[in-house]
């Protein structure tokens, strides 16, 4: 079977007004292209996710860099034979991810990244660059983590990200003196948690750079085990970026 559908994530958190007349240009564009996914608009930003033709999905990215705001949008891209999505949606929204914090402003300062070939040396070397232990944590749900993870990655089987907070904040202690990697499906939770824990005062945080799928793109997953939960018909994909089944015991 042809795997010629592309499918892309992106978001970038970036102060946007004007949400409405956004929505409907973008709704018409990706209309005109014949995309289905979807995307939403916040006062914190954009988040992507669309599926279609090599053409059309380079002109949609195309057409959103031309803003000024969105000029270094840099999409992940996966290939399925068919689009994982059965509709076009685009929706507005309070935060493009929800964890009812409003103090945390990710679109004024990112929290520092690392880069999935560094981290992929962090964790074969067992430290960081200055000697610290690495601890990876895991900010996605339960049903996203029964399907894969990092080794040994902490995880607090979240039935919600706006559980993470409270989460933290009473494991703190546990990183102390160690560098944090905060990991999602594509970095949009593991960048707002990794601004969280600063807020907290904790030392040595990063985000990963893209989430588990740009690591699994640049890196030839080592450490990385099972496969990513999606959030489209293909329910998962393996460290290969194609459709692989959930597991039997998946919620």
């Amino acid at each position: 079977m042809s795997m010629s559908v592309i499918n892309i994530s992106a978001y970038k958190f970036i102060a946007l007004d004007a949400l409405e007349q956004r929505r409907d240009a973008l709704r018409e564009r990706c209309e005109a292209l014949q995309l289905k996914g979807t995307v939403l608009l916040a006062p914190e930003g954009i988040n992507i996710f669309l599926a279609g033709e090599r053409a059309a999905i380079d002109a949609i990215v195309a057409w959103l860099r031309r803003d000024p705001k969105l000029a270094d949008l840099d999409p992940k891209e996966s290939i399925s034979a068919t689009a994982p999505f059965g509709k076009l949606r685009i929706r507005l929204k309070k935060e493009i991810i929800t964890m009812r914090h409003p103090q945390i402003r990710p679109e004024g300062g990112r929290a520092p990244s690392v880069s999935p070939e560094t981290l992929q040396r962090w964790l074969q070397q067992g430290r960081d660059d200055e000697g610290r232990e690495v601890v990876m944590l895991d900010t996605r749900n339960d049903y996203e983590i029964a399907c894969g993870k990092f080794s040994d990655a902490v995880d607090y089987a979240l039935s919600s990200f706006t559980g993470f907070p409270d989460a933290i904040a009473a494991d703190r202690e546990r990183f102390r003196e160690r560098t944090v990697v905060s990991y999602c499906t594509g970095g949009i939770r593991c960048e707002k948690a990794a601004l969280h824990m600063q807020e907290l005062g904790m030392d040595h945080v990063y985000q990963l750079e893209g989430g588990i799928l740009r690591y699994l793109e640049y890196t030839d997953a080592s450490g990385w085990e099972g496969s990513c939960f999606v959030f489209d018909q293909r329910g998962a994909l393996d460290a290969g970026l194609k459709p692989a089944p959930l597991p039997a015991d998946a919620p």
